[in-house]
């Protein structure tokens, strides 16, 4: 009876170690669960795969889309982008940038600038001419006895309406100042319809459509340390997505 018990829990012990050891094989050999990659929906990126789908893209942008220009008899012409081109034309002839770009609109105002400090630059150039050439006759008439004199009806007008040699030299330094201002209002006007060829040329097919990156919406925003009661107080939200 002895051996029998003995034996029975020989089995038991056997069995028992049988088991742990089918056990601790599964725990170590088992694979382990699939991970699973939630995809981001906050923000979707366009990715480009391929070289032909990013020169798709640059040709699609005006700034570096390239023309010709000065193509003739044989010659290739010159390689441009079309903001240079558009710059290149205003540099050349006023308003041939505007033209370019098709803001007509915008002639008027380029033609009037233009027009405006190039009237100035005439006027105040044939006022100093008056006054300078009256004051070096009247120094050279001042030596002799029946020479011309300040206020002589031969003088041009408005020559003839100041009265002694010092307010004719004044005359001298005031038209010529203004003269060498208008000098450089005309290079400014220049400059400035070449830089709205320019800008204009750059900004051309710049979308300015409602459905733009940057969106907004009003929201509860969480506020630390507030009861329960009121956990929350309304705010507004953006979100801005960067391509």
């Amino acid at each position: 009876m002895k051996k029998s018990i003995h034996h029975f829990r020989a089995l038991l012990f056997l069995a028992g170690v049988f088991l742990a050891g089918s056990n601790a094989r599964a725990q170590v050999f088992a694979p382990p669960p699939p991970t699973v990659i939630q995809a981001d929906t906050a923000e979707r990126r366009d990715v480009v795969v391929s070289a032909e789908e990013k020169r798709s893209k640059a040709a699609a942008d005006s700034a570096k889309r390239t023309e010709r220009m000065f193509r003739a008899f044989g010659y290739e012409g010159i390689r441009l982008t079309r903001p240079g081109k558009a710059a290149l034309l205003s540099a050349i002839l006023p308003g041939a940038g505007q033209i370019y770009n098709r803001r007509w609109w915008k002639l008027p105002l380029v033609y009037g600038a233009l027009g405006g400090v190039i009237y100035g630059e005439v006027f105040y150039q044939s006022r100093y001419r008056q006054f300078a050439d009256a004051s070096n006759l009247l120094k050279d008439e001042a030596s002799k006895p029946n020479g011309l004199r300040p206020r002589d009806p031969s003088l041009r007008y408005p020559v003839r309406l100041v009265d002694n040699i010092a307010g004719i030299d004044n005359g001298v330094q005031l038209y010529r100042g203004n003269r060498d201002i208008f000098l450089l209002y005309i290079g400014i006007a220049y400059g400035l319809q070449v830089v709205d060829a320019l800008v204009d040329a750059h900004l051309k097919d710049f979308d300015v459509s409602p459905d733009l990156s940057l969106h907004w919406q009003p929201t509860l925003l969480p506020v630390p340390g507030r009861p329960l009661a009121l956990p929350t107080n309304p705010g507004v939200t953006f979100a801005l997505r960067v391509k």
